[in-house]
């Protein structure tokens, strides 16, 4: 069965490092990576627990596909109590690290206590070490990845750390691997730095061999790969245009949140988005994208590599960011493009390499700024306060406020408090776009609205990664439905969450879903793991993992009351678009998705659900 079967339990107040059997009840139960790590949290974490203290324990975990040459099985999550939300975290990130994990022989890593000052792991196969940090503290996620790398002498490591984010306890700060990858949702990064943990360094040689049937294997992959690769979307679309090819997608559809959700339509989104990329310059003559990138195994290649302009304000006398480096992706361009109403793709990409560079969030980032923008233009925020002059469409005011949070200097502090404290901080949390406090990726829940029902049930706070509606509203995938009815809308989200979990636990990337359904997933884990892993139960324990979450949320203090959304999409009616006149319809669909999932009316799931479950 391809787990590896091993899990190391690192003791940071203790400074040990142990080895330990998998549980291989939990192992099919909750597969691997998200599901199994979040088992181990629930098991081992009383869920009221302060997210910073020492008693809060992180976990980095790989599935079983992770490792193998399941296209796209590079993922690896980190999971623990985020401090963002007070909620369960687990954030997930693709590049190398993961598959460089499983080949070292580990499943999943657990940290538990605090060191008394900076340490990374090493992990070299079968051993495990801390070793001192202190002159990683205070490095970018691209110092320390160039010094482990060359201290080490092994240019074939692969490192995952926090930069100076995660170190300021920035609350939404990021996991990095690969330099570009990164665990980036709900403050993982800031967990790690509040243990003074700052990297772990990774070299496996031991590869993933222990897969239960191979030549089943080998075959049922390739078939897979086959239906990736005739795919519109994850054979053409994602690989020439990545997730930018939704930007004038969603525009046109009224969907694309701006200035803070004050608007659906961005005039400026032609500006920011996969097109304008692939447009020369007329500063150059080139292209901002250079070329695209995939993760281990991946067999879409949508990440995006990309060049910054060199005579742009942002670098001109900063020749460390003319490089080709990790460049904007759907998410990160809006949340720091429209959000804010700012269409200079220059400066979005200098928010993006500095967001990188020091491990950040740019979705809860953008989305902050895009609320301190809108307290600025209201007259609640002044320039004395902030430091600089703040209104929508500054790229300037953007720039410079990715540099002040990254380093925890001046108001870049209250910026990293993320939108929920910040606006109720000073007077206005109702224009925190945000669930549970943690801030709306790129998607109006009034033009599309199976993602409010999604955004407000999430686990995890906000979030289009839990439940991607989109596909089936927007894109018809597996089944067209329409964006601005309320009607079938429980059934679908339900539906997309319990799928999610299982494609997330396999370890393998959530774009395949594009193509693939749990029904292409199920033979390959079966080939993998066992025959038992049928697509009906890839979907109870997709349905188990949501429901396990959900119930450490209730015990962490969540109830009904925090499944909602901001005034500003239940009340304002879009003003453009296809959705205008419309609100979201979540006080419809609540109640019903409820009913759907086996909840009470306040939301927790009953007894018949958990025992059915098994949880």
């Amino acid at each position: 069965m391809s787990w590896a079967g091993k899990i190391l339990r690192v003791n940071l107040t203790a400074g040990t490092c142990t080895a330990e059997p998998l549980n291989m009840t939990w192992a099919r139960q909750y597969l691997g990576s998200r599901g199994l790590g979040s088992k181990y949290l629930v098991e081992e974490v009383d869920p009221k627990v302060d997210p910073l203290s020492p008693d809060n324990k992180i976990i980095w975990a790989t599935g079983p596909l992770t490792g193998t040459m399941a296209s796209t099985g590079g993922r690896y999550t980190v999971i623990t109590k985020g401090p963002l939300t007070g909620a369960i975290a687990c954030s997930n990130s693709g590049g190398y690290w993961g598959a460089e994990l499983k080949m070292a022989g580990w499943d999943m890593i657990i940290f538990e206590g605090r060191s008394p000052k900076p340490v990374y792991l090493y992990i070299n196969d079968d051993l495990a070490e801390l070793r001192d940090a202190s002159h990683l503290w205070g490095k970018s996620v691209w110092q320390t990845e160039e010094i482990l790398k060359t201290s080490l002498q092994d240019p074939l490591l692969r490192i995952s750390s926090i930069g100076r984010a995660g170190e300021n306890q920035v609350l939404y700060a990021a996991v990095v691997n690969d330099l570009h990858r990164a665990a980036g949702r709900s403050g993982v990064g800031a967990v790690a730095g509040s243990k003074n943990l700052k990297a772990i360094a990774v070299r496996g040689t031991k590869g993933v061999g222990n897969v239960r049937d191979p030549k089943a294997f080998m075959q049922v992959t390739k078939e897979k790969k086959k239906i990736l690769a005739d795919n519109a979307v994850t054979g053409q679309g994602l690989p020439k245009y990545g997730t930018q090819v939704l930007m004038n997608v969603i525009n046109e559809i009224g969907a694309l949140p701006t200035r803070n959700h004050r608007d659906v339509q961005f005039e400026g989104a032609k500006d920011i988005s996969a097109e304008a990329m692939l447009t020369p310059r007329p500063t150059d003559g080139k292209t901002h994208l250079v070329t695209n990138q995939a993760c281990f195994g991946c067999t879409i290649a949508c990440g995006r590599i990309s060049k910054i302009d060199e005579t742009h304000f942002s670098v001109k006398n900063k020749p460390e960011y003319w490089g080709a480096s990790g460049g904007l992706e759907y998410e990160a361009a809006w949340a720091l493009g429209a959000a804010n109403g700012v269409n200079d793709l220059e400066a979005l990409q200098y928010a993006n390499l500095i967001c990188n560079e020091h491990g950040m969030d740019p979705i809860s980032f953008g989305a902050t700024v895009g609320a301190v923008m809108e307290l600025y233009e209201l007259g609640v925020l002044t320039k004395e306060q902030i430091g600089i002059e703040a209104p929508f469409g500054s790229a300037r005011a953007l720039c410079e406020l990715a540099d002040m949070t990254a380093n925890g200097v001046g108001f870049g502090k209250e910026i990293g408090l993320g939108s929920k404290r910040l606006c109720e901080k000073y007077g206005h949390p109702e224009l925190s776009m945000s669930v549970k406090g943690q801030e709306f990726p790129a998607y109006d829940s009034r033009g599309i609205q199976g993602m409010g029902l999604a955004y407000a049930t999430s686990n995890r706070g906000a979030c289009h990664l839990r439940g991607y509606t989109v596909a089936s509203e927007v894109l018809g995938i597996p089944v067209k439905t329409d964006p601005l009815t309320a009607e079938g809308k429980p059934e679908l989200v339900k539906a997309f969450q319990d799928a999610t979990a299982a494609f997330d636990s396999a370890g393998i990337c959530i774009f395949t879903s594009f193509a693939w359904g749990l029904a292409d997933v199920a033979p390959q884990v079966a080939a993998a793991c066992g025959e038992e892993f049928t697509t009906e139960e890839l979907e109870r324990i997709g349905e188990r993992i949501w429901n396990m979450e959900r119930a450490f949320n209730n015990a962490a203090g969540f109830t009904a009351k925090d499944d909602t959304l901001p005034p500003r999409l239940l009340t304002e009616p879009a003003k453009t678009g296809p959705a205008k006149g419309l609100v979201n319809k979540l006080p419809e669909m609540l109640p019903k998705y409820y009913q759907v999932r086996g909840w009470d009316a306040e939301g927790r799931p009953t007894a018949e659900t958990k025992a059915r479950l098994g949880l």
